[in-house]
């Protein structure tokens, strides 16, 4: 189990804030090495990452990622707007700065917020959608600039096709790639244009994001039924992109709510300290979200959103914080149990490491339940289609349809998951946490948690590469084994890894894509000791793999 730093969820001295003038510097200064592995464009599950204090985060990599998407673009034929957003991270700023020059150059037509302000992942993905709607030419796409959740020393880059989703690794792959390239060729062939002329460019338009996005929430949410009820709601942005939609929202539908804190500061300094002493803006983790839990006899219901505001944090009156496997579970039950106009074959959408309580719920509900691997990119057609009511993730990201069954969303919305906590405490008169309490009785109580163990670059190849018959385990907790998945049962999709299923627990492992480790989710529908010895008979299984691979192959 990880060791929680003593600073966790506490103020963070000054002294250990990130210097943003260093920061900014060595955006500017340092140049990446794309000998090193460490120093290239790497697209993970939610696009390129890294500082610029590790050179993985620099102005080369914007340029060659931005002209790479500048290409991908022509040649796939997208020649309808980019939608681009950024979140309050220091590196935001200068990145959309260093794409507006390539995209200028290249003829693209970018539209970027109308007050140079903070964009949310679900606006840009909203933005696309609507402007796509009924065309089959000239389509949009976006992009946005974040790290997301991170800590304030990140960057992050990502692209969403005309889908309005997260892109694929077919997409992915050809931008990294081409990226790579450019900066092998000491950034030959990268068009760039000065700022001042990107920004006169007739191409470099401003775009009124928050009007649209807000007017349209009520298609998502009873807004009505949140107002009327007149229940108590605290909000607490983090400092990030959504700090200025809520007030507009507030003012829009008359609903009883309190931002706790406008406070936008790049070094995050408001922020209390993760479980190992960093800052981030996780709004599923406890320590991070110590100031808004402290408030919850304060409201009837509160919540957060991490740093694009694609994820979403419940505080839920005395049941404090939600684990965002246990809201994700009554938010299925209450959406499909209250949207009268969703079809009724849209399904349940969760990932391989999500809760098995979603599988209860999927079945007391009498839904069909999609499992897909990790990273929302696998919910983006369900969604888009219909054919999924509800997608989620249990890192607290999740995204649903419109009360009359089409999409709203193709990526991850914090903000709506947020309201519709407020929907579902106005409606039924209790909290999600009170829902969730009386679901456990009915469909009973699971034990979930995710560590970390140790695997080097071969081990981790080794994992990701398993066929269900290599692991060798018949039983799990002194249970026979039901299932041995290497494959996504909800679409066949490879999981990265493998998941071993008993009646009453199982564990899923997967490589990191970032560091020399593996994770481990297990879950128990017994108890915490029977979780344990799951997590134990894991990962000896997984050692034991390990050491039987490395000895064929010396033999």
């Amino acid at each position: 189990m990880p060791t929680i730093s003593p600073f966790a969820g506490k103020p963070v001295d000054p002294d250990r804030l990130v210097n943003i003038d260093v920061l900014l510097d060595a955006y500017y200064t340092d140049k990446p090495d794309p000998a090193l592995a460490t120093q290239c464009v790497a697209f993970g599950t939610s696009g390129h990452r890294g500082s610029s204090l590790t050179t993985s985060f620099n102005e080369n990599h914007i340029l060659s990622i931005s002209q790479a998407i500048a290409d991908y673009r022509k040649g796939a034929g997208i020649t309808g707007p980019l939608f681009i957003g950024i979140d309050t991270h220091a590196l935001s700023r200068p990145a959309l700065n260093s794409a507006l020059e390539v995209f200028a150059a290249n003829g693209v037509e970018v539209r970027i917020d109308a007050q140079d302000g903070y964009t949310p992942t679900p606006v840009i993905s909203h933005a696309i959608l609507t402007y796509n709607s009924n065309r089959t030419s000239d389509l949009a796409d976006g992009v946005v600039i974040t790290p997301s959740h991170n800590p304030p020393e990140d960057g992050g880059y990502k692209y969403n096709p005309p889908h309005g989703g997260p892109a694929d690794t077919d997409i992915t792959k050809v931008v990294e790639s081409a990226a790579n390239t450019y900066m092998v060729r000491n950034m030959e062939g990268v068009k760039r244009i000065s700022l001042e002329e990107a920004l006169k460019a007739p191409t470099t338009k401003r775009y009124d994001y928050i009007t649209p996005y807000v007017n349209d929430l009520a298609a998502v949410v009873d807004m009505d039924v949140i107002r009327e009820s007149g229940i108590s709601i605290g909000i607490d942005p983090l400092g990030g992109a959504a700090v200025d939609y809520w007030q507009p929202i507030i003012d829009k539908y008359g609903i009883n709510a309190t931002i706790v804190s406008k406070e936008v500061d790049p070094t995050f300094r408001f922020m209390t300290a993760d479980w190992d002493g960093k800052i981030r803006m996780d709004c599923s983790s406890p320590y991070a979200m110590a100031r808004l839990v402290k408030m919850k006899d304060k409201f009837d219901i509160a919540f957060a959103n991490d740093t694009d505001a694609d994820r979403h944090g419940i505080v839920s009156g005395q049941y404090g914080l939600m684990n965002p496997n246990h809201y994700l579970a009554v938010a299925i039950e209450y959406l499909f149990n209250n949207r009268e106009h969703w079809s009724v074959g849209a399904s349940v959408g969760k990932t391989v490491v999500s809760s098995s309580m979603i599988d209860r719920v999927a079945e007391e509900i009498g839904r069909k339940l999609v499992e897909v691997p990790v990273g929302f990119k696998w919910f983006v057609e369900g969604l888009y289609n219909g054919t999924l009511g509800f997608g989620g993730e249990e890192s607290a990201g999740a995204s649903f349809l419109r009360r009359a069954g089409t999409v709203w969303s193709t990526d991850k919305d914090g903000i709506i998951l947020g309201l519709l906590a407020a929907e579902m405490t106005a409606r039924t008169k209790r909290t999600p946490g009170a829902a969730y309490e009386d679901m456990t009785r009915r469909l009973g109580t699971p034990y979930y948690a995710r560590i970390d163990a140790p695997a080097d670059p071969e081990q981790k190849a080794i994992l990701k590469n398993l066929s269900p018959e290599q692991i060798g385990m018949s039983e799990l907790a002194g249970e026979p084994i039901i299932d041995t998945l290497t494959n996504a049962p909800g679409n066949g999709a490879a999981i990265g890894g493998l998941k071993v299923s008993a009646r009453n627990g199982w564990f899923a492992a997967r490589p990191s894509g970032t560091e020399n480790v593996y994770k481990i989710y297990a879950e128990s529908f017994k108890s915490e000791a029977h979780l344990k010895v799951i997590q134990t008979e894991a990962q000896d299984a997984i050692s034991a793999l390990f050491a039987k691979m490395v000895k064929q192959k010396a033999g």
